[in-house]
């Protein structure tokens, strides 16, 4: 935790401080010119007090591949993709931002909510903009998987898509799979030859094995349950450790992928996906269910909910409610072991594993001792997870379903205040409630594979816990920072009561507060809706470059 408010410190202190240093700094690190409108981006940075100016590398990334086409090529590839199911193609039109109506040869149930999210973060710039089309996907999950072959060598691709859609994907444009292949089997062919996925028989190990969490989780120096994740896993590479896709849903989406470079927008992605990631919709303040302090009368957030708790008055419970998203059905049967599945197993006060909990003793001391806890005892301790819906298949049906997995009334957003403890877990795809719980007053436990367009712009360990998709940590990173729980000093024998415990655990509920306060300020200061518009101005502009015919002409010099 010291280490990380160094860092963070250290990044906010280097941050270009005038539009010369910051056209230095972009030529330091992308070896060339920044875009057209860089100047006025500047400008509207600063007027916005935009805190990180020069942390893009992830949208320099996102926009890499896209330098290998010509902008024609650009061009038709992005109105080609807005044929394809739940593809919503947004305009600038001399200034004037649009929906683009395409004629689609297949039912498109989704309405668009990313799209008109997209274009509210447009409305203060685009009259600053060249005339452009944007692919927006209308999908939670990832959709670009270009084959590791077509990435690296090009020639083995077709790359003039003139001949239209049909020319570069084929006849068969179905929207889901129908049987002819999985996320999975299109995800593999990005991973490198010699990669243990392109090894099919890697594929099938067993997902649920005990050793999975060795490698899906923290790294085993002191006992994994001990260990806590220095980051997310965000960065996990499925390609050398393909049996751990087995844990994450979106492997399993029914949606079928896209395997050819096209231009598609999208709130989050694991790695090896090529999309290019905008903030997500539900993170602009617009949405009761996914907006902190939500004002149902001005229809617009407010700094305090009203639903909010001193913290001194929240309980020390790790919290969690949510639906059972987290997965499709193809291929079905695996849904399990999908994230939140796993997580809701692992918390129910059925589970009959033990597990190693480590405290000090006294808390403030750096005395260590360790207690092997009936994990059915822990849950019952400080957990309170729960689903709320059941949505998708799982085998033997709902009746299933619930007997394997504790079920609860639907809370309000607001409920979650009363907790400590927050625990953000992926669905489909990325969490949208994560803004607003980083606007609580409650501490943020996030664990997640997916990549989002504020990725580089936090701290774990400062502004929010971060968890291993394996969640082996979580019963320790408790007992780091409340204490021993009942049931663990009942397992040491200890002497000490309970209430005991807890009276001499001040240090660590300190600590934990203060992650809970500097995730709370880096949501007013550099999770705001304007920093999130800053982004998309900065997207455009590189965006434009990559649209034009001449790019040398679009480009900034001071």
């Amino acid at each position: 935790m010291e280490d990380a408010e160094e860092k963070y410190k250290n990044l906010l202190a280097k941050q270009s401080k005038t539009l010369g240093a910051a056209v230095a700094e972009y030529r330091r690190r992308y070896k060339h010119d920044p875009p057209r409108g860089f100047d006025e981006w500047w400008t509207f940075a600063q007027e916005n007090n935009v805190k990180l100016v020069d942390e893009y590398d992830l949208l320099m990334e996102d926009m890499a591949p896209f330098w290998n086409l010509t902008g024609e090529e650009l061009r038709r590839r992005a109105l080609q993709v807005g044929q394809l199911p739940s593809i919503d193609l947004v305009r600038i039109n001399a200034g004037n931002i649009e929906d683009v109506r395409i004629e689609k040869a297949y039912k498109d149930t989704e309405r668009g909510h990313r799209s008109l999210g997209f274009r509210r973060l447009l409305e203060k710039f685009a009259h600053k903009l060249p005339d452009m089309d944007f692919p927006i996907n209308a999908k939670a999950e990832g959709r670009v998987l270009v084959p590791w072959e077509h990435r690296n060598f090009p020639n083995l691709t077709l790359q003039d898509s003139s001949g239209g859609i049909e020319s570069m994907l084929g006849t068969n444009l179905s929207p889901d799979w129908k049987g002819q292949g999985s996320v999975w089997e299109a995800y593999r062919r990005t991973c490198p030859p010699d990669s243990a996925a392109r090894r099919l028989y890697s594929s099938y190990r067993n997902p649920l094995s005990e050793n999975a969490k060795v490698l899906f989780g923290p790294v085993p120096s002191a006992g994994d349950d001990f260990t806590f994740s220095p980051t997310l896993d965000d960065d996990f590479d499925f390609c050398q450790y393909p049996w751990a896709h087995y844990s994450q849903g979106h492997f399993f989406s029914d949606w079928r992928t896209i395997p050819v470079l096209y231009p598609v927008f999208s709130p989050a992605k694991a790695k090896g996906f090529s999309d290019i990631k905008i903030p997500s919709h539900y993170y602009h303040g617009q949405n009761k269910r996914y907006t902190y302090g939500w004002d149902s009368v001005n229809l617009e957030p407010k700094e305090v909910d009203d639903m909010e708790v001193p913290w001194e008055e929240k309980s020390e419970v790790i919290f969690w409610r949510g639906a059972t998203t987290g997965g499709g059905s193809t291929p079905s049967g695996f849904s399990p072991s999908y994230q939140r599945h796993r997580f809701l197993r692992m918390a129910s006060e059925s589970n009959k594993a033990n597990r190693t909990v480590v405290y000090a003793d006294p808390p403030s001391s750096t005395n260590y001792v360790s207690a092997v806890v009936p994990v059915a005892k822990l849950n019952s301790d400080i957990m309170d997870v729960a689903f709320v819906s059941a949505v998708g298949n799982y085998p033997g049906g709902e009746e299933a379903l619930r007997k394997d997995h504790r079920f609860g009334d639907a809370v309000p957003l607001g409920k979650h205040w009363a907790y400590k403890y927050l625990v953000d877990l992926d669905g489909m795809s990325y969490s949208g409630r994560f803004m607003a719980f980083m606007a609580s007053d409650s501490a943020v436990v996030k664990a997640t594979v997916y990549e989002e367009y504020f990725s580089d712009w936090l701290q774990p360990w400062l502004h929010y816990i971060p968890l291993s998709s394996s969640y082996a940590e979580i019963y320790n990173i408790h007992a780091y920072f409340s204490g021993a729980s009942k049931s663990t000093l009942e397992s040491a024998n200890s002497t000490a009561s309970h209430d005991t415990q807890k009276s001499r655990s001040v240090e660590g509920d300190k600590q934990l507060r203060r992650i809970a306060r500097a995730g709370k300020q880096w949501k007013k200061t550099v999770g705001r809706t304007v920093d999130m518009e800053a982004y998309v101005y900065r997207l455009c502009l590189e965006y434009a470059r990559l649209w034009a015919d001449d790019r040398e002409s679009m480009s900034f010099a001071l």
